[in-house]
């Protein structure tokens, strides 16, 4: 078995993946010897898990990765395996239509390699880790805030009841839980609006599934967009779209006490409307949003590492969109600045004293290159679009950042791998897609 193991990490240092992952009943450590991590970092397709496992490998601890074969059908590469941190890469079972397997191969997998902590930074994950947290706390230190703290946190309903509550801005929204709602809502919000799922993932009879946000323009939009968000049961908020700076705080938290204060903007997302931030900026944190954030998770006492998003209305005043409780894609803004969160989350996790970061620097900008480029050229396809930035304008700035001194997203030059492996699995995505325009050009 250790031979087996070898030989798919081995595929995995070259951005490949073998064709068969490893079965749960396979993950056996060789006897006699126990292999022990300090961590244990789940979602290694994400970019937050890259920067994690990179964190804690810098300071000398054992890391390994895991990722689930279903995410890998269309791309069999995954930059955090590659990088010379990662000491060993794991593919588990899917999860999207039943979660047994998957805990399956993480129960033996934690109770063979003797692993600390578990890290994870996907929505999916974070459902399963909180439906078997009992059978997963008695084996490793999860680095997640406690239940009730979640539920307030996940739920964008109670999120914002709870904000309203404590005078933290809100935009103006109602729930619509069907399609024949949603002519009230428009009567009520107006056009343009955000459709927006209560909860990011959603378990549906059979199967779980991620949902994000729509911004809709029209009344056939606007049913289609909540018909689609419903169609696997819960609710949707009908919100007003708001055209202003996209600002974020992120606070780590723990017992009462604030270790790390953070806060960037975002000058792109993809997609356009307030997607993943794909160029952002550290910035000092904003009085207004600040002392509103710090206050809310105080409220909900959401321990560990958070991520308060608003957003500014045409006026300037800032209204919360939502709480993230995990690590967020745009984390290594923070790292390169100096707040190190997924060090911090490791610390409380494993049960050592937490750092205190009083400072950072401010004015880096990071960029996530082929989001970027995504973003730049959805600007053509979402022409006039409330929020989007005129074609000629946006691809005028694309260009003109590069003028900009700024870090990029993989790129680590004492660790190039990943950057190779992202870069080269983009460009096999285009030349797919170019290869099947041509053919459906050819066979017309």
């Amino acid at each position: 078995m250790k031979d087996a193991l070898d030989k798919q990490f081995d595929a995995t240092r070259q951005g490949n993946l073998p064709d068969e992952h490893i079965a749960p009943e396979a993950v056996v450590v060789p006897t006699g010897k126990q292999v022990t991590y300090d961590a244990l970092v789940l979602d290694a397709k994400l970019r937050q898990s890259l920067v994690t496992v990179r964190s804690l490998g810098r300071r000398n601890l054992r890391v390994a990765s895991l990722e689930i074969s279903s995410l890998l059908a269309k791309s069999r590469s995954v930059p955090t395996f590659s990088s010379r941190w990662c000491q060993r890469a794991y593919l588990a079972p899917g999860y999207e239509q039943g979660t047994e397997p998957f805990l399956t191969y993480i129960q033996q997998l934690l109770d063979n390699t003797g692993a600390r902590t578990l890290i994870t930074s996907s929505d999916g994950t974070l459902a399963v880790i909180r439906e078997h947290r009992a059978a997963l706390e008695r084996r490793v230190g999860l680095a997640l805030a406690k239940e009730s703290a979640l539920d307030l946190a996940i739920n964008k309903d109670k999120t914002l009841e709870l904000a309203e509550q404590l005078g933290v801005g809100v935009p103006h929204g109602v729930t619509v839980k069907a399609v024949d709602e949603v002519s009230a809502a428009i009567r009520e919000i107006g056009l343009p609006a955000v459709v927006k799922p209560i909860e990011s993932w959603l378990w549906g009879e059979q199967h779980g599934v991620r949902l994000i946000c729509q911004l809709v323009t029209t009344p056939d939009e606007a049913r289609r967009a909540v018909e689609e968000l419903t169609q696997d049961g819960g609710s949707v908020l009908f919100q007003q779209f708001l055209s202003g700076k996209r600002e974020a705080v992120s606070l780590f938290y723990v017992r009462g006490e604030v270790y790390a204060r953070f806060a960037q903007w975002a000058k792109r997302m993809q997609p356009p409307l307030g997607g993943t931030s794909v160029y952002r900026q550290s910035i000092t944190i904003p009085d207004d949003i600040g002392a509103q954030a710090e206050r809310l998770i105080r409220a909900m006492d959401l321990e560990g590492y958070s991520e308060i998003e608003f957003r500014r209305d045409s006026a300037g005043r800032a209204c919360l969109m939502e709480v993230n409780p995990r690590l967020s894609a745009s984390v290594e803004v923070a790292v390169r600045a100096g707040v190190d969160f997924p060090y911090l989350l490791y610390q409380w996790a494993s049960g050592e004293k937490i750092e205190r970061i009083s400072g950072y620097r401010t004015g880096g900008w990071m960029r996530y290159l082929e989001g970027d480029l995504l973003t730049t050229f959805q600007t053509i396809s979402q022409r006039g679009r409330p929020g989007v930035t005129p074609p000629v304008h946006a691809f005028t700035e694309f260009f003109m950042d590069f003028l900009t001194p700024t870090g990029y997203d993989y790129m680590d030059w004492k660790d190039p791998l990943p950057a190779w492996t992202a870069a080269t699995e983009f460009a096999d995505r285009v030349r797919q897609r170019l290869e099947k325009k041509f053919l459906r050009r050819t066979s017309q």
